[in-house]
């Protein structure tokens, strides 16, 4: 059977790789703790399942509107500006399936052939696979652990050329947890205001999950404002994952033609999702931090027990649920004759020698650190520490 070529542009993302890998050994029998997924362990929170009840039962299960529902888009507005000091109208929103497919939506509808666009790293794994798909070049600027993997102003105008079309990153970061205080993106934009040409895709999903303030939009630079694309969604801070259910705020043009594309491609999000995530953005955000408590607790065991591990090193994340360490000093060390090379080799032997899974580096750009989700229980991530600890005292 013949495939497109475009197929060939892509690969499946490590973190799925990972997640498969573990279901398998664990159908088994494997005993694996599994910190691959970036995954909320908690249930999603009952009022918004009470509103997803209420819309079947009131049968609201038709097609819905390519850009999304009114009460929905209306929410999001409503939202932006309670928590963001945002001030959109609801034709600046679109609704998709999950924040994966409105960065698909934006990156396709405005990337060619020949353009360019940087992405620091480390990264999520999807934003340089939908550049690949558009035909798009990628730019990755490392930003590495000494500037907590942040790009900074000099790096980022070094960077840009005139092919360059758009620039994305996250706040907090997947996979780093780093945050970008309001005086860092502040510097970004001094950069971005000398090139009118460069459009900023700021992905904010894990925006709730934060640790050391409040979240700080780039969008919220009012000379840069017209050229940010806020990608945002319900997975994270509402353990919405299989929702499926995101948004784009964003200039009308722009979120016209994402509207465009999706309604060839997917036509309008679940409808019951949609009316679940009203519910989300205008109820009780009490669960929600809630979460980010026992989160908080969650990192600072898990950065603790990484540092307690010889040769590791690990920056504190700021936001997320993740942390991201520096493994590379077990480069061409061994076990049983075996010799780990690099990123890869060293969560493949995690995997088969300690029974956990860890996402490699490599994945995200960055070939020195592994990413470890702490989106699990503490029981889980005390047995995980005690295992990566054992495993990795047996290379030499």
């Amino acid at each position: 059977m013949k495939f497109s070529n475009r197929l060939s542009r892509i690969s499946e993302p490590q973190t799925i790789k990972m997640a498969k890998l573990t279901r398998a050994l664990k159908s088994e029998g494997a005993n694996i703790v599994d910190l691959s997924l970036g995954e909320p362990d908690f249930a999603t929170p009952q009022h918004i399942v009470d509103a997803a009840t209420k819309a079947m039962e009131d049968g609201f299960t038709k097609y819905t509107p390519v850009a999304g529902i009114p009460d929905l888009r209306n929410a999001i507005v409503e939202k932006l500006k309670r928590d963001n000091n945002l001030h959109y109208a609801a034709e600046n929103i679109i609704v998709s399936t999950g924040a994966k497919q409105s960065l698909a939506n934006v990156i396709l509808c405005m990337i060619d052939k020949g353009d360019e666009v940087i992405i620091p790293t480390p990264y999520w794994v999807t934003y340089s696979a939908l550049v690949n798909l558009a035909e798009g070049t990628v730019k990755h600027v490392s930003c590495g652990i000494a500037t907590d993997f942040k790009i900074t102003p000099a790096q980022l105008e070094a960077a840009i050329t005139p092919a360059t079309r758009m620039f994305i990153f996250s706040s907090p970061c997947n996979p780093t947890g780093s945050i970008y205080s309001k005086e860092e993106l502040a510097e970004l934009v001094q950069v971005f205001e000398k090139y009118p040409q460069v459009y900023i895709v700021s992905d904010e999903i894990y925006e709730y999950i934060n640790y050391v303030g409040k979240h700080t939009s780039i969008a919220s630079f009012s000379s840069v404002f017209d050229r940010v694309i806020v990608i945002n969604g319900f997975s994270k801070g509402y353990a919405m994952t299989g929702w499926r259910l995101g948004y784009i705020a964003a200039p009308v043009e722009l979120v016209q033609a994402c509207e465009k594309y999706q309604s060839q491609y997917t036509s309008g999000a679940n409808s019951i999702a949609q009316k679940a995530g009203v519910a989300a953005l205008l109820g009780d955000m009490t669960p929600t931090y809630n979460m980010v408590v026992a989160y908080k607790q969650r990192r600072d065991y898990v950065v603790a027990a990484l540092r307690a591990i010889p040769h590791v090193q690990c920056a504190m994340p700021d936001g997320a649920f993740y942390a991201f360490p520096d493994i590379s000093a077990f480069f061409g060390k061994s076990f049983n004759g075996n010799v780990i090379q690099n990123d890869e080799d060293l969560s493949m032997y995690l995997l088969h020698e300690g029974h956990l899974t860890t996402v490699n580096g490599s994945a995200f750009g960055e070939p020195h650190c592994i990413r470890i989700s702490y989106a699990t229980s503490m029981e889980q991530l005390m047995e995980a520490m005690k295992r990566m600890a054992n495993a990795l005292s047996k290379l030499v």
